[in-house]
This record gives C-alpha cells, structure tokens and sequence, in this order.
C-alpha cells in the first residue's frame, strides 16, 4: 500500500483544522484514500521544531542531536512514498517549514559535501507542492515564485522528485483563497 504523508504548513496557532492549509490536506488524505493508498496528516504546529545552527552534529546519526520533533517528523518522511507540501503564503513560507526543509537540507549536504555521489534518504522521492494564499488569480504567479519555487529549491537539494502540476507549474499548484473571515481570535479561509 502507497504511504503518503500531508504536511499542513499553517502556523495560525487558533484555527487548527479550520486553516486552508489543512483543509487541503485533509482532501489530499481522501483522494488518496479514494484510489487505496493511506495518508497521514502532519500538523506543524504540533511540532516543536527549532532551527538548524550548523553544528554538524548531523553528519554521523543523520538525525539532529537537538531536535527531537525533527527526527519524528524526518523518520515518518523517510518512510513514506511520496510527500505533499502544503503552504500558505508567508514571507515567503511560514517558518516551521523552513526550519523542516533546512535541517533536511543540511543533512544531504553535509553527505553530498564530503561525496557527490551521495544519494539522500530521500533520494528521488516524488514531492507535491501546494501554496494558497488571498487575492485572485492575479496573484498565484507570485505565490509560485515566493512559495513553490522555494519550497521546490529546498526539495531539490535534498533530492526529492518535484511532481509538476503542468508545464507553466513546474514546482505544484497555486490556489487563491477568495475570503478571510474572522473567528473567535483566529481567520478562517474560503472558496479555495
């Protein structure tokens, strides 16, 4: 059976399932279910995730010495088949992405440094992307560049296989979210 995973970049501590971002995982999760594979949902902000200093500590265990909700979280990549990144559009991603992607991205590149042969355990790994954010369709080239294309850098240097929406969107699919509407201390998004 196909094991996907489904990371919600959300960082709106308030709106938990409610945000875009994890509604959109929650229908990757049945599509896949749909065609029998299995998919688990990782919410980002159920991680305490704190970012890469460098140290190189890495190298050795390929896994940060600090940081055990990184390690549960690389673990589960690993082990699954294919990812999908969905994320909002934030300056330009929210930054307990970030921190996910650099930490991975140290790890490949401490391997890659010392052998260019190196092949990550992530290697070739098909990743789909997702990024939403407001505004019209006017807006979804930018949310490409800003959040997509960084994501899909990211991805690259750990060696995961980008899964391109089309041509034009080579690094996933952007999609504008048509409102924002407030809820008891946190947005809730619709008509994506």
């Amino acid at each position: 059976m196909t094991r996907a995973i489904s990371i919600s970049a959300s960082i709106i501590y308030n709106s938990r399932k409610e945000s875009t971002s994890y509604k959109l995982c929650e229908i990757i999760k049945k599509v896949l279910h749909q065609s029998g594979a299995e998919c688990e949902i990782l919410d980002l902000r159920e991680f305490d995730l704190s970012p890469c200093i460098g140290c190189g500590k890495c190298f050795e265990s390929k896994r940060c010495y600090k940081d055990q909700d990184f390690n549960i979280i690389y673990n589960k990549l690993i082990k699954s088949d294919c990812i999908f990144f969905v994320s909002p559009h934030y300056a330009p991603i929210p930054a307990k992405l970030s921190m996910l992607l650099e930490k991975m991205g140290e790890i490949t590149f401490l391997h890659w440094w010392k052998d260019n042969a190196y092949k990550s355990q992530m290697y070739n790994k098909p990743a789909g992307i997702i990024s939403h954010g407001g505004g019209s369709d006017w807006a979804l080239s930018s949310y490409k560049a800003m959040v997509n294309d960084t994501i899909a850098n990211a991805l690259d240097t750990i060696q995961c296989k980008i899964v391109p929406y089309n041509a034009e969107w080579n690094t996933g699919i952007s999609l504008p979210v048509q409102s924002v509407i407030e809820k008891k201390r946190h947005f809730s998004y619709s008509n994506i």
